[in-house]
């Protein structure tokens, strides 16, 4: 069963809304008629955003957000209602990495992804949840990534862990949330033109893992995908459909499929 949302007269709140997905997310709910509150840690890319959302016909806010920190989110939170007097959807949107080989990255690059990544949605349920389930309707959206979906990246290895947590945690509190009225919907795009290489630190030496040859999208194509997801109930989003046809391999066979995984690592 499927919990559609109709955006027209809603709120929304996004994180990591000053570029990419983000900003692509925030004009597409505004085209169906949603208020959006655009954070971002850079508090003028944020914006900037709103900017263009107010420029498109939409209503728009804007705030500096440092999602590591649990007041900001707060400060979030209270911008919308106060601004728009409701929350109706919260995107979970901000991804870092930390590349290089496993044996090269330091504690710390890992706490940062971590905590950048899946705690700031742990920090979003804490402050958003007891609202959308006061209000027995709204929904949720995490930005995963299909390298939470196929475990290829062992250059990116903090960035794979987090983004397959973020599946299974959007998996689990979809099976929570949808009795009580709140969708949730997970994004796991392939690769998309955004500046997420911003926020990348590198240790050691470059190497590069096989992976699937997905095409590139740009940030507007994912908005749509996220907006109609939303609109529709859905609760995965890829950008390159072929990536079904590995899970499905994967899930009939797990061994096989990891063996002929190592395979193609050790041929290359």
């Amino acid at each position: 069963m499927t919990i559609p949302f109709d955006l027209n007269g809603g709120a929304a709140v996004i994180t990591g809304a000053g570029s990419g997905i983000g900003r692509a997310s925030a004009l597409s709910f505004a085209a169906r008629g949603c208020a959006v509150v655009a954070s971002d840690l850079d508090g003028a890319r944020a914006d900037e955003t709103a900017e263009l959302v107010r420029a498109a016909g939409g209503e728009a806010a804007s705030l500096a957000v440092d999602v590591s920190n649990h007041e900001d989110l707060e400060a979030l939170r209270d911008l919308g209602i106060s601004r728009f007097g409701r929350i109706d959807v919260v995107m979970n949107n901000v991804g870092v990495l930390a590349m290089g080989p496993p044996e090269s990255l330091p504690i710390e690059a890992w706490q940062r992804v971590v905590d950048l990544n899946l705690m700031s949605v742990a920090r979003s349920n804490l402050v958003f949840l007891p609202l959308l389930l006061d209000q027995g309707r709204g929904h949720i959206v995490n930005t995963a990534s299909a390298s939470g979906l196929l475990a290829y990246g062992f250059d990116r290895l903090p960035y794979v862990s987090t983004k397959h947590a973020v599946v299974g945690l959007s998996e689990a509190l979809a099976l929570y949330l949808a009795p009580q009225g709140v969708g949730l919907t997970c994004v796991c795009p392939s690769g998309v033109i955004t500046n997420i290489l911003e926020q990348i630190s590198f240790h050691g030496d470059a190497t590069t893992p096989r992976a699937p040859q997905h095409p590139l999208v740009g940030p507007d194509v994912v908005g749509e995908l996220v907006a109609d997801a939303v609109v529709a109930g859905q609760f995965l989003v890829v950008t390159a459909p072929e990536i079904h046809d590995e899970l499905r391999e994967r899930a009939n066979d797990p061994e096989a499929y990891m063996q002929r995984m190592i395979k193609e690592q050790l041929d290359a």
